[in-house]
């Protein structure tokens, strides 16, 4: 899988990719992470690629023309299989979208900044707007960081362990149930019996029971749907 971020400050996104699991994607080359400095589009003095916006109003858009010439050098090199655009007001990520997203071959990201975009960028490009939540960031950066890390756990080959993504909370609308390691007892409290009798059937019943009534107290909505 190949994903190229578009940004204006590339800089918040280095970090992410530099450590753990998504590192180690990389490194194994399951996955190839690009980022694009968005001023290196531009043709404005001083690398702008903001404007006031038509009508007056507080805050800069991000301006069509470099956001063009990126998007258009992307595509003239390989194909794309999703323009995404991290907004506020796009729909929600959950994991069945990431779920989705994680069979892809080739996925753009633009990282919205200031005020957002040019309208113009989202009729024209973008095939799927992607909220991380309804709360709103300085910009698209940190929400793409979160896109990646979902996605890029579910690939083959990324987790040393390839079921572990499929037992994790959400994959089936259920809250994971509760987990334990060693030592079996401690200051008085002990892992639950099923778990030491070494009965695999029963232990995965004990599992589903739990993820049930946990996603009940918690998260009944999900039950829900």
């Amino acid at each position: 899988m190949r994903i190229d971020i578009i940004t204006v400050v590339p800089e918040i996104l280095k970090s992410p990719f530099e450590a753990s699991i998504l590192k180690r994607a990389i490194d194994k080359g399951v996955v190839e992470v690009h980022l694009h400095n968005l001023r290196d589009y531009t043709d404005k003095s001083y690398n702008q690629v903001d404007d006031y916006q038509f009508g007056g109003g507080a805050g800069m858009v991000l301006m069509i023309e470099p956001i063009d010439k990126c998007i258009s050098t992307l595509k003239s090199q390989r194909e794309y299989d999703e323009v995404i655009y991290m907004t506020p007001d796009g729909k929600t990520l959950n994991q069945k979208m990431a779920n989705s997203l994680s069979l892809l071959n080739n996925v753009i990201i633009l990282c919205g900044h200031y005020k957002g975009v040019d309208q113009r960028v989202r009729d024209l490009f973008v095939t799927k707007e992607i909220s991380i939540g309804d709360y709103v960031l300085s910009g698209g950066e940190l929400g793409a960081a979160v896109l990646c890390d979902t996605v890029i756990r579910l690939i083959p080959g990324v987790l040393n362990n390839e079921t572990s993504a499929l037992t994790d909370t959400f994959q089936d609308n259920l809250l994971a149930p509760p987990v334990y390691t060693r030592p079996a007892e401690y200051k008085g409290h002990k892992v639950p019996d099923i778990l030491l009798s070494g009965n695999f059937p029963e232990i995965e019943t004990w599992r589903e029971d739990e993820a049930y009534k946990r996603t009940e107290q918690l998260r009944p909505d999900l039950l829900n749907d």
